[in-house]
Formats: structure tokens, C-alpha cells, sequence
């Protein structure tokens, strides 16, 4: 891409920012760009990093450079048009909005801050295609990242998002979720099952879906908006998204076509793979009136089943994080009711959350952080290996893998005798 080095000094130094699953550095020379490093280890539950996955940093990071180069890409743009003429979307779209941003799509392809894939013997930038060997090193542009402050008075707190109606070129401080179906992982489920008659209703109204239940599919997707930058994500009206985004009411509409029109290219992957996708998570930058895609996008920021009937049931097997979430939640069900807790207390006393769960932990009122089993681990090490093989040959029909994978996940169940509970979460 136009304004990225086609190569780069490898030597990483200290890193700007350490997360749970990737890296940043700074590139000498460049001090608008960035490098993320991707690793083998994983997060639930905003818990921190208790896993790890052999083979994950590089299926991360490859996944993520397919997602931005068919973002990128026009001529993807343009198959996508085709699918969407055949169907409702566009025919609901009476503002023209949508149109007017996939036109644009297919013109230029979508603005995001994706540069390319680094091979890491050579430094060289590959903004299209892969290397020989591929890499977990990914060239981004930077992005100010800017967090809300927290404001205390009396015995009450809340967030200040003053700051963001004053900045530019910095990432909007939300999480777009969108969702083209729902699952029983759903929060928004959780949220409709805890609400009254009344308040089912009305949140339905504010969602434009006439029910809920799980393994159905939305048609549109619903655009689900959460805060990015508090302890723990929390559910916004698109009111409230709005007023704290900091932009102004024509760029946050089209900051959410943009979120449904990137679920639609992802999607459209993955039936490449078999897989269906149900939601995903994206961020957004904004650079003058311009919005990009930023961030990671990959098999932790979406929820992707293969879906396969055994015995009269249909099976839903997660080809992403929520495989690690169900397992917990299946087979640590007293740490998974800790860490639940632990949340109800942070929210409470606006002290971090991992804060009140590790003080719990040491005191002994809370269980210790569990190993997972390493099979387990295989499986969805097989998972990464699948993608990674779609990824390298975009032609293989890779049904027949992903089916034995899944028979291994629902074998490791009845095995463990825990076949009823995961039916519970992931059958029909």
C-alpha cells in the first residue's frame, strides 16, 4: 500500500504496549507506524492471558492480513455487491447510505491501518499476498488510543468522554458488535432473559427484531455497541455510543454501515471455510472525516461454528475463542462463577476487576485460575491449523476437516461425561 516501507529493521526493542494476545513496537524511522507481534496465548473473561495455543500467533496474525487485504481489495468489494443485490439489505436501505459507502468500497476498497504481513527473516512487507514462511509480525499504522477519565465523587463513578469531542486521528472509544445471528454465548440473550415482559419488549423495539432465540439468524444484522476502554465492556444505547464517540452524527452512521458491511466480507470468507459466522467485533479509527477499520480482527474478535448433525441433534463447534469460554464454563464452573462475581464487586466500587479477583484468589474466597486439559489444547490447535490451511490454498474444501475436528470437541465431552451441558450451550 501506498505510504508503508516495502521493509523494515526487524530489531524490536522495548515494547509500547503488552496485551493479552499481542505486542506493539515502535519502527525505527517510522514514528507513524507500529508493529504487533501476535502470541500463542489466550484470554477469557477480561481474565488476562491462561492459555496458550501452539500455532495461534501465527494464525492470528495470518487470518488478520487475509481480513484487511479483502477489506482492501475492490474486486471483493464488488463480488460482495453482487451477493447483496440478491438479497434484503439493500432494498431496506432508504437512506442510501449503504450504497453510497459499498459503491465507494468498490471503487477504492475500504480504508483500514493495515500495511502488511513482515516476513521475519527478511524484514520485507508484504502487503499482498504471504510470505514463504508466515509470520506473526503485521505493519499498522498508529492510531492515538485515548482512555476516558474515571471520575469520583461522593461514593459514585463514571467516565468522562469529554476529551474525544476535541481530538482527531485517534481510535473511536467503542466496540461495534455486529450480529447476523444469535447464539446461546449471546450477551444480548443473557440481557433479554434477565429483563421483565415489559422490558423484553422494549428492548426488542430498540434492537428491531421481533424475538429472541438462540441459533437463529438476523436479516439485517443487528449492530450491538459496547464501551472499549472501561475495566469491562458495557452495554450502550446507540445514543449514549453516539454521544461518546465524539463524532458527529453523519460520521457515527456510517461508522455503523461500515460495521455491517465488514461483517458481510467476513462472512463471505468463511464460506470459503464451511463456517458460519454470528458476530464480530469491530473498532474504528477516524482520521479527519475519513473512518478506517483498525485493530485485530481474528478468531477472538468473531464467533464461527461448523455446524453438523449426530444422532438426531445439530451440534454448533466453535471455530473461535468461545470454545475456550464453554470449556470453562463447562468444566470450571466454581472459577467461572468467581470471575462473574469478581465483576459484580469491581462494578460496584469501580476498582479494576482482575484487581478483586486476584485479591479474592489470594485470600482463598475465590478458586484458583484453572489449567485446561491439554488435549483440549490440540483441538484448537487443529482449528488454527485449518484456517491456516485455507489461508494457503483458498480452493481446498476443507468440510470434511472441519467435521472430524468437531467430533473430536463433542468426544472430549462425552468422554468427560459433560455432553448434556455443552448440548445446553451449542444444540438443537
Amino acid at each position: 500500500m501506498a505510504g508503508y516501507p516495502k521493509k523494515i529493521n526487524l530489531k524490536l526493542n522495548r515494547p509500547l504496549y503488552t496485551g493479552s494476545v499481542q505486542k506493539l513496537y515502535g519502527v525505527a524511522g517510522h514514528p507513524d507506524l507500529i508493529i504487533s507481534e501476535t502470541s500463542s496465548g489466550g484470554s477469557v473473561f477480561d481474565v488476562g492471558t491462561i492459555f496458550e495455543i501452539e500455532g495461534s500467533d501465527t494464525g492470528r496474525a495470518a487470518f488478520r492480513h487475509l481480513v484487511f487485504q479483502e477489506l482492501q481489495n475492490p474486486k471483493s468489494w464488488k463480488k460482495l455487491m453482487d451477493r447483496l443485490a440478491k438479497g434484503k439489505i439493500l432494498q431496506m436501505d432508504r437512506t442510501g447510505l449503504l450504497k453510497k459507502v459499498l459503491t465507494g468500497f468498490t471503487r477504492g476498497g475500504a480504508p483500514t491501518h493495515h500495511g502488511g504481513m513482515i516476513d521475519r527473516t527478511t524484514g520485507n512487507v508484504y502487503a499482498k499476498g504471504f510470505p514463504e514462511t508466515l509470520s506473526n509480525l503485521t505493519l499498522i499504522k498508529k492510531y492515538t488510543v485515548e482512555k476516558p477519565v474515571l471520575t469520583k465523587v461522593m461514593g459514585w463513578h463514571f467516565y468522562d468522554y469529554e476529551k474525544y469531542h476535541h481530538i482527531d486521528g485517534n481510535v473511536i472509544p467503542l466496540e461495534y458488535i455486529v450480529r447476523l445471528g444469535i447464539t446461546t454465548g449471546s450477551s444480548i440473550l443473557r440481557k433479554y432473559d434477565r429483563l421483565s415482559d415489559s422490558g423484553r419488549k422494549a428492548y426488542l423495539n430498540e434492537l428491531g427484531v421481533g424475538t429472541l432465540s438462540p441459533w437463529t439468524r438476523f436479516d439485517p444484522p443487528i449492530v450491538d455497541l459496547t464501551t472499549k476502554y472501561e475495566p469491562e465492556d458495557r452495554n450502550l444505547s446507540r445514543q449514549e455510543a453516539s454521544v461518546i464517540s465524539g463524532v458527529d452524527g453523519d460520521t457515527f452512521s456510517k461508522s455503523l454501515i461500515m460495521a455491517v458491511l465488514g461483517a458481510y466480507m467476513l462472512q463471505q470468507i468463511f464460506d470459503g471455510m464451511g463456517l458460519t459466522l454470528w458476530d464480530l467485533k469491530w473498532e474504528m479509527a477516524r482520521d479527519g472525516k475519513k473512518l478506517l477499520f483498525v485493530d485485530t480482527i481474528d478468531t477472538d474478535s468473531v464467533r464461527v461454528t461448523f455446524h453438523m448433525k449426530q444422532k438426531g441433534k445439530s451440534y454448533f463447534i466453535h471455530f473461535n475463542k468461545q470454545a475456550m469460554r464453554d470449556y470453562y464454563r463447562i468444566m470450571h464452573g466454581d472459577w467461572y462463577g468467581a470471575v462473574n462475581e469478581a465483576k459484580k464487586i469491581a462494578a460496584r466500587s469501580g476498582r479494576p476487576f482482575t484487581e478483586v479477583l486476584m485479591r479474592g484468589q489470594k485470600r482463598k474466597t475465590f478458586p484458583g485460575t484453572p489449567q485446561v486439559d491439554s488435549y483440549f489444547l490440540e483441538i484448537q490447535k487443529e482449528k488454527f491449523a485449518m484456517i491456516l490451511s485455507s489461508i494457503r490454498d483458498r480452493n481446498k474444501d476443507l468440510k470434511r476437516e472441519a467435521k472430524g475436528i468437531a467430533r473430536m470437541e463433542l468426544d472430549f465431552y462425552r468422554s468427560a461425561g459433560k455432553l448434556g451441558e455443552f448440548e445446553k450451550l451449542n444444540a438443537k
